[in-house]
């Protein structure tokens, strides 16, 4: 009977033991860091900018409206003109394409500097502004 009971006891210590090894295996991978810090020269660097290169070029307006500039100009947020209001657009379109455009770039009033997404290009957000226009006219 003991060893009947001290087999149960090893089998649940060894089963217990692989789903706790299990259980620290997924806690790992979910706490693992997302990157790594590159200094010039390392092989990691040489990697990023390889894959910067392999860009197909700058997003298209449309692109940018939706990974950028839709939170707050399809809903209004902080006072947003919110895309396709005509009424809302008009004063802001009579001050030029020039000065939209750098207003977008620079930041006015809640709106920050490129709508928040600083590793955008000037070009993007350009083309972002000639979106939002173009659907709200």
């Amino acid at each position: 009977m003991k060893r009947v009971l001290a087999m149960v006891l090893l089998g649940f210590g060894i089963t217990a033991g692989a789903v706790m090894a299990s259980v620290e295996d997924e806690i790992r991978a979910r706490i693992q860091p997302v990157g790594e810090v590159c200094l010039q020269g390392d092989e990691c660097g040489e990697a990023a900018a390889a894959s910067e290169t392999a860009s197909s070029g700058p997003r298209s307006g449309s692109e940018v409206y939706d990974a950028v500039c839709m939170a707050c100009h399809t809903t209004g947020a902080a006072g947003a003109p919110v895309i396709g209001d005509a009424g809302a657009w008009a004063p802001r379109v009579d001050q030029g394409m020039e000065t939209l455009i750098s207003h977008a770039i620079n930041g006015l009033n809640a709106m920050p500097a490129k709508g928040g997404c600083a590793s955008c290009p000037d070009e993007e957000i350009q083309a972002a502004v000639e979106h939002i226009v173009a659907e709200s006219k």
